[in-house]
């Protein structure tokens, strides 16, 4: 079933998506192209926000934890997708070591892993679950919320390779983020691939070298399709050296929110839209939705109280927030019953294989809904989202996936551009 979505549709974001279904050979051939120079991620996970004037992505996950979320419609999609990327990566292979987040407690998490593990599994692979976590010492059971249940064991090294007992395999696939540092056990592997790749991981990823590589992926793709940017691209900027308990770089802060807004005002009213521009700072590196806010003007940002600036201090794993990304906030326009709600794009290598809905009753639509009280709904396409029906309505749930789709897409190009230019001077050499 294709859930019941609403939006409240204006004029640019129907001419975008019409100028996207009028243009879906030129389209798949641009992405054709542009993914001959450059190798996907092996995953991936897009959250995307259709303000109804405006469709852009606002992050970019490489280590995507959500797959309990997709329908299971979808998962035929995904089984081949993962099958054409381990072809491209270890044809040969028989098996291989999927190493998930520390935190054995979240059974929510360990779904993702099942699913993931399944997927996996239908590919033809022997998959085996390699804990860094310190307490799992031995081989241990856990059961999962829908009865089914997995095995975690601990990650051993090799020499210059890691496995679990009894197995050494060609290929690691990390659903790890690193958000705490590489563990010295991944550290130097050798003769053996670590999918993703560990300096995509948050120790060194930064969300803002992200989204330059998207600005130029979109200006690209944009003057193929004859449109402006702006419609697929939010604002952004930097700002480092921040310690928000001390109230350090108050001043910076608020200049780049003021430079930020100021942009978003100028292009609000040159297409006419109404609605109060914002900004979201957010941590430049890590995930789950914390070191995040809202700012609607400036002032806002020097008069932070104790509170706001704990929660904008730590991130996952207790890390400590200093560089931060000033990015234009997108209104979501979109709702499932009266809760708002935003698409999340689910790509493994270079082909979507599905998404949700992260939907949250508490929130506006102008709030991060990656917060406690999010609840998912899974979007079942009626057919493969790279097939849209050019008879129908730009806004018919079959061309709108199409779109989320597209806007995925160019933000898996932008992480692969991404990974390309960060990778270590050792490994480069």
């Amino acid at each position: 079933m294709v859930p019941h979505l609403v939006t409240a549709l204006t004029g640019p974001l129907l001419d975008l998506e019409k100028r996207m279904l009028d243009k879906t050979t030129e389209i798949e051939r641009w992405f054709r192209m542009a993914w001959n120079d450059h190798a996907p991620p092996f995953y991936s996970s897009v959250d995307v926000r259709n303000a109804g004037f405006k469709l852009a992505p606002v992050d970019t996950n490489l280590f995507p934890g959500g797959f309990n979320n997709l329908s299971p419609d979808m998962l035929p999609l995904a089984i081949q997708a993962a099958m054409s990327a381990i072809e491209k990566i270890c044809p040969e292979a028989r098996s291989m070591v999927l190493v998930p987040e520390r935190h054995t407690r979240n059974t929510f998490y360990l779904s993702n892993v099942a699913r993931l593990a399944a997927i996996l599994k239908q590919t033809g692979l022997d998959i085996r679950l390699g804990s860094v976590s310190d307490e799992i010492t031995e081989p241990t059971r856990f059961d999962l919320p829908d009865g089914q249940s997995i095995v975690l064991e601990p990650l051993k090294r090799y020499g210059n390779r890691v496995g679990v007992d009894g197995l050494q395999p060609c290929a690691v696939l990390l659903n790890n983020d690193l958000s705490a540092g590489v563990p010295a056990i991944l550290e130097n592997i050798k003769d053996q691939i670590v999918l993703p790749p560990l300096h995509a991981g948050w120790a060194t990823r930064r969300k803002s070298i992200h989204f330059a590589e998207y600005d130029k992926v979109v200006d690209s793709f944009c003057a193929m399709l004859g449109i402006d940017p702006w419609l697929i691209n939010p604002y952004f900027t930097q700002r480092s050296q921040l310690n928000f308990h001390e109230r350090v770089g108050e001043d910076a802060l608020a200049e780049a929110v003021s430079e930020v807004l100021a942009k978003t005002r100028a292009k609000y009213a040159e297409y006419g839209i109404t609605e109060q521009p914002y900004v979201v700072v957010k941590a430049d590196a890590g995930t789950y939705g914390m070191g995040i806010m809202t700012v609607k003007d400036p002032e806002e940002v020097l008069a932070l109280n104790r509170k706001q600036r704990n929660k904008m201090s730590v991130i996952k794993e207790g890390l400590q927030v200093s560089d931060v990304i000033i990015q234009e906030g997108v209104h979501t326009f979109e709702s499932i019953d009266d809760a708002v709600a935003e698409p999340v794009v689910y790509m493994i290598d270079r082909y979507v294989v599905g998404g949700f809905y992260r939907v949250h009753t508490g929130r506006g639509r102008d709030e991060n809904l990656n917060s406690p009280g999010m609840h998912f709904v899974p979007l079942a396409f009626e057919t493969p989202c790279n097939t849209p029906d050019c008879s129908d309505r730009p806004d018919a749930a079959v061309n709108r996936f199409y779109a989320y789709g597209v806007i995925g897409r160019l933000a898996a190009l932008a992480a692969s551009q991404e990974l390309d230019a960060t990778i270590p001077v050792e490994k480069a050499a």
